[in-house]
């Protein structure tokens, strides 16, 4: 008894009429909320058959997968929320090439070995690079044991289609696509779980790219990758041969580069050979030889001349097929280079740097253009045409022209040097 909550009258057994009408609003208020999120949640349940139907839904697993739908509130909370503060990258990679991930990884690499000999002969994707996707995806499936985490999907998709805005259209092309998956028998709807976004199972698919690449290679007659390891570790090397994966070709290099190097190269997007990076003086770490390759590649610097500079080739474009960021992809190339057997990066990071806001980029960008470098949107995005107004400010200052907004750069335009 000493767990139940007291009533009204024993909270202040003497309260005014007034207070104790006040009360008793809440209370009703109280039980009211769900009802209405109910109802709303019924109502536009109904409202989207239509659609489901004419997407060849039927009425039975429409019924079984939202008859109880109700909004989650959680999915509504992250759908709305923007991130105010941008982790440093090389926070992002000590996280997503930590020790504990590097040992779960190896075991994984030895306890699937002989599937992953099979992934990589059937779809010609280095079985490394799968399983640095499984590992920063899901934790090699130990996320989907989480229930603080793990969201159901088709509540969550009918959450971000319910809830309008700009991810509406997403949920309910998702919803359909998933809707299709449980028609189909692979899953049923209590076991298809994932993010709060929708992506699903252990290498987190979402619905639609699920209908598309998903394969059954465990051969149970189910694309299953909820709880078939193999399932979902074959679906996303063949999404990745899809997405034109190049066999025994890497991500990229880490290089290093002259002094007095022309910095325009790093932001120009323009891929050129190993052989021509080479006579502009660009090397490998360590003493390394490139391969004998006419491969192209870009120049990436992600933290300017204050931090390690690399090569990146196709295949690093096709990791970011799976996830469109460069951090994510170069994660994915740098753990699966450590799961066999590489070394960490050559060159630091600049750890006493923190990156600038959003609106600090803004106003980075204001200041620039105030002196004169910069006449593009003031958006806070860095682009190649702020990058430019960047090299040009340093330039003109003495400084290495390397594009980098960095805290010690807006200082500088902020004191008007």
């Amino acid at each position: 008894m000493a767990f139940l909550s007291p009533p009204v009258s024993a909270v202040r057994p003497f309260a005014p009429a007034g207070t104790r009408v006040v009360l008793l609003f809440l209370m009703l208020l109280a039980g009211l909320v769900p009802a209405m999120a109910d109802v709303a949640g019924a109502r536009w349940v109904a409202s989207f058959w239509p659609t489901a139907q004419k997407a060849g839904i039927s009425r039975s697993v429409y019924n079984s997968a939202l008859g109880n739908f109700t909004p989650d509130p959680d999915v509504l909370a992250k759908a709305s929320s923007q991130a105010e503060f941008v982790k440093p990258l090389w926070d992002y990679l000590d996280s997503a090439v930590s020790a504990k991930r590097l040992e779960n990884g190896r075991e994984a690499m030895r306890q699937y070995g002989r599937q992953l000999q099979q992934i990589e002969q059937t779809f010609g994707v280095d079985r490394s690079v799968v399983v640095a996707i499984w590992g920063m995806e899901s934790s090699y499936g130990q996320i989907l044991t989480n229930d603080k985490i793990v969201k159901n999907t088709i509540r969550s998709l009918a959450t971000l289609a319910y809830q309008g805005g700009s991810r509406a259209k997403y949920g309910r092309q998702q919803l359909i696509a998933a809707l299709k998956i449980l028609q189909r028998g692979d899953v049923d709807a209590r076991h298809m779980v994932g993010s709060w976004a929708g992506a699903m199972g252990h290498t987190q698919f979402i619905p639609t790219t699920y209908q598309a690449y998903a394969v059954d290679f465990d051969g149970d007659g189910k694309r299953n990758v909820w709880t078939s390891e193999v399932d979902a570790l074959a679906s996303t090397a063949n999404y990745l041969a899809k997405m034109g994966w190049r066999h025994g070709q890497t991500w990229g290099y880490e290089v290093e580069l002259p002094a007095g190097f022309d910095w325009r190269h790093a932001d120009s997007g323009k891929a050129l050979s190993l052989d021509q990076w080479r006579k502009l003086g660009i090397h490998r770490v360590a003493g390394r030889p490139f391969p004998a390759s006419n491969e192209t590649a870009t120049l990436y610097a992600p933290a300017g001349a204050g931090g390690p500079a690399f090569l990146l080739l196709h295949n690093f474009k096709v990791i970011k097929r799976y996830n469109n960021a460069d951090a994510y992809a170069l994660a994915v190339g740098h753990l699966s280079d450590r799961l066999r057997g590489g070394g960490e990066f050559v060159s630091g990071w600049p750890r006493d740097v923190r990156p600038l806001s959003a609106a600090e980029r803004a106003e980075l960008q204001q200041l620039l253009g105030r002196h004169g470098y910069y006449s593009g949107s003031v958006d806070g995005k860095i682009g190649a045409g702020t990058r430019l107004a960047i090299r040009q400010y340093q330039a003109a200052a003495g400084d290495i022209p390397d594009g980098y907004a960095s805290t010690g750069l807006l200082q500088q335009l902020r004191s008007g040097r």
